[in-house]
């Protein structure tokens, strides 16, 4: 199996690199990836004993330092010791800077300040934790977005992926002849998302947790008679709620995250 030795060096934490190389990594499924994290790259002594050992390794560099003259130096340092770097953020500053006519600030981590809307990120993140599952009804009237769903629909990690974009999540799972709080028709549908599966999928989820717990896989709860009621109860209930609804089934936390926000008209960006 072939490696993929990905130095990723930063003058901040260095998690734009470490995407990037990780969305490279993906389309290479047959080779192995390691992640050699560099944050905080401050010093030329540094920078060039990294770019030593990516040479050693046949490594890759991804930098994405905005530090006034490592990025230079990192470029030119790697080009003399035969060493592949992608410098990310130069030519998109430069495009930048063309555009505007400001010169950028070099500012290292400047994405990560401790501003209001890191705190409200925060904040969200421990809303979405709070009222997980239903916990606290009171907590659907507050909430930005209300997801409903059965078991496997992806409702708690949509709740923490869309509070990462400062929105406050609430979420319920829906059994069949459980009680639904009030609160939920007191809400606007417009914010209320009805999220499904296919029955095959949740099937097969269910098998498998049996197996895992190592119990008899053919019961009730994984019989597809008893999948397509909880299905049928939540599509009847969304049809009365009169929300959106979206399939999960082959969807990807992101796909889905971005399918409702802009059914919320709000930025995916």
């Amino acid at each position: 199996m072939q490696t993929l030795n990905l130095y990723i060096i930063s003058d901040s934490i260095g998690e734009t690199g470490l995407k990037l190389a990780q969305a490279v990594a993906a389309q290479y499924p047959d080779a192995t990836a390691h992640y050699l994290r560099s944050p905080f790259v401050h010093t030329e002594d540094k920078l060039m004993s990294i770019i030593d050992q990516a040479k050693q390794d046949q490594g890759i560099v991804i930098s994405t330092l905005v530090t006034p003259g490592l990025g230079k130096l990192a470029s030119s340092y790697a080009k003399e010791a035969g060493v592949p770097l992608i410098d990310v953020l130069s030519p998109i500053l430069a495009a930048a800077t063309a555009a505007t006519g400001v010169t950028p600030s070099g500012i290292a981590g400047a994405n990560h300040d401790l501003n209001e809307k890191y705190f409200d990120r925060i904040s969200a993140m421990e809303f979405a934790v709070l009222y997980d599952d239903g916990k606290d009804p009171k907590g659907f009237l507050e909430a930005d977005i209300v997801l409903l769903g059965v078991s496997r629909t992806s409702k708690t990690p949509l709740s923490l992926f869309l509070a990462n974009r400062n929105l406050k999540v609430a979420n319920l799972p829906l059994v069949p002849n459980a009680h639904i709080p009030d609160e939920i028709y007191q809400i606007d549908p417009q914010k209320i998302i009805g999220l499904t599966t296919d029955a095959s999928v949740l099937m097969a989820f269910r098998r498998q947790r049996m197996i895992a717990y190592g119990l008899n896989p053919d019961t009730a709860y994984s019989a597809r008679d008893s999948v397509n009621a909880e299905l049928k109860y939540a599509t009847d209930l969304y049809a009365k709620l009169g929300c959106y609804v979206i399939n999960t089934a082959k969807r990807s936390i992101e796909e889905t995250a971005m399918l409702i926000l802009e059914h919320l008209g709000m930025d995916t960006q």
